[in-house]
């Protein structure tokens, strides 16, 4: 595939007869750039196009791109991967809109970005405070974890 970083094979995760659509597939391959994508271009796909996030990152692993620099700190960054921080102490309102949202013990990546818009918030600053509580973030919106 066209830029294909070598070793990869995030198409493996998706059903070998499903392919996403033409659109956004189109888009997903102008915007990488040497085999990667920030995951902040791909929500800007997804927002253009008004599809789902996963719609896109479907599209990322189909073309076998490197999603990068999760908005949350939590992968995709040289050369330690993570670069998100426990924080240093945790307001007690943030901490009981985290723990409110727990599914089977995680935070879901969008009620992250969710908790973040409403106390108004960086989404680094939501997962730091996870980071601190223990607690860790699920289903990244893009499927990359």
């Amino acid at each position: 595939m066209m830029n294909e970083p070598s070793g990869t094979q995030f198409s493996k995760k998706h059903p070998a007869d499903e392919r996403p659509s033409d659109k956004v597939l189109e888009a997903v391959r102008q915007k990488a750039k040497e085999g990667e994508m920030p995951c902040a271009v791909a929500f800007d796909i997804a927002n253009q196009l008004k599809v789902e996030p996963s719609e896109v990152g479907f599209a990322v692993d189909y073309s076998e791109i490197r999603l990068v620099k999760c908005q949350l700190g939590l992968f995709g960054y040289k050369p330690q991967k993570s670069i998100v921080k426990p924080a240093d102490s945790v307001l007690p309102e943030l901490e009981k809109a985290i723990r409110a949202r727990l599914k089977d013990g995680r935070l879901p990546c969008r009620e992250a970005w969710a908790i973040a818009s409403e106390q108004g918030l960086r989404k680094m600053e939501v997962s730091s405070a996870c980071e601190a509580l223990g607690i860790k973030i699920s289903n990244c919106q893009l499927g990359a974890f």
